[in-house]
């Protein structure tokens, strides 16, 4: 796992269930990288602009549709189905491990 920087939100019209695709900055040494998330319902693609997100970085690519998602974000998931992300208190340097 490893902290990211949304650095590209687009919605994902493809998609079964309401998502967007982002683009995530890891840093110099892994680079960004796509993932596909259900997080329509909590986040505006204004607001994720710029969030420090948490992913897994070493699952195997998915294909979603004709998009290729890289890694997997992580959030809780509510009662109501709706995603809250997981993101550290302070802006920290891009690809720092979760540990």
């Amino acid at each position: 796992m490893r902290v990211g920087t949304i650095i590209g939100v687009n919605d994902f019209p493809e998609a079964r269930n309401p998502a967007f695709q982002l683009q995530i900055d890891f840093g110099v040494e892994i680079g960004i990288l796509k993932s596909s998330a259900q997080i329509t319902k909590r986040y505006a693609k204004e607001e994720l602009m710029g969030r420090q997100i948490v992913a897994v970085i070493n699952f195997p690519k998915k294909q979603i549709g004709k998009f290729m998602s890289e890694c997997l974000v992580l959030g809780a998931m509510g009662t109501d189905g709706d995603v809250i992300l997981l993101a550290p208190d302070f802006k920290i340097e891009n690809g720092l491990r979760i540990g």
